[in-house]
């Protein structure tokens, strides 16, 4: 008898997935943040059972506060859009398929049940700078007895994860461990005073001094922000 029940109930699932759309969410798990476009593709496929309606089916991409875009479909089968979201590291993500059966009613499918979290990561920071010294900085001598000339230079950095980022410290470190790569880092300092906020999209300036015409070093930096908490970058201070 159970065998007659379980094929008997064949019949009844396939009836019921020729009533259903099979969504599939696409989207890449993170993207690279791009803050001056802010826009980033979401994708999906979909396949409709026998008895939904012909041309019917209807793709969104649910986000944010149950923001909606309504996605394309394109030639080669898959449902793409666009979804806008500056200054964070992440954003909710799911499809809300929506169709009709043939002389029924209106169906709708969710996918995933819980939101996706699509993970925006910080683009890399300036690697190396250089600030020629031909000519001391206008107006710029040391405080020092001998008042030796110094020569500044401004390093920046631009977050786009976080509507604020905290640059908490801030120092030279030698490039290597060298006496000359230490003796050269020496002469660099960081000016700009400690902590420094930076807001979304717009340059943090980190203002170095050196009393040497010739110095480098490594700017090493510590933030607040859980995409780029720490970076470096290499200075060098040179005649050109």
């Amino acid at each position: 008898m159970y065998k007659f029940i379980r094929l008997g109930l064949i019949p009844v699932a396939l009836a019921l997935s020729a009533c259903d759309v099979q969504v599939n969410d696409t989207t890449p798990a993170e993207y690279q943040a791009n803050n001056d476009i802010g826009m980033y593709k979401v994708s999906a496929t979909a396949s409709p059972g026998s008895l939904v309606t012909p041309g019917s089916l209807v793709m969104f991409a649910i986000g944010e506060d149950n923001k909606k875009v309504e996605l394309r479909q394109y030639s080669d089968g898959s449902w793409q859009g666009l979804y806008s979201t500056r200054c964070h590291n992440s954003f909710p993500l799911q499809i809300l398929a929506v169709w009709r059966l043939q002389g029924l009613s209106t169906r709708e499918a969710l996918v995933p049940p819980q939101p996706r979290q699509i993970k925006l990561t910080e683009p890399p920071l300036s690697k190396q700078e250089g600030f020629d010294t031909a000519k001391p900085a206008e107006g710029k001598t040391a405080k020092g007895a001998k008042g030796k000339p110094e020569w500044e230079g401004v390093v920046d950095y631009r977050f786009v994860t976080m509507p604020v980022t905290q640059i908490q410290a801030a120092h030279i470190e030698p490039s290597s461990s060298s006496a000359e790569d230490v003796a050269a880092a020496r002469a660099i300092s960081v000016k700009t005073p400690m902590p420094l906020q930076a807001p979304c999209a717009e340059d943090a300036k980190i203002t170095l001094v050196s009393t040497e015409q010739r110095a480098h070093g490594t700017l090493d930096i510590e933030t607040d922000n859980p995409g780029m908490p720490r970076w470096q970058t290499y200075v060098e201070f040179s005649p050109k």
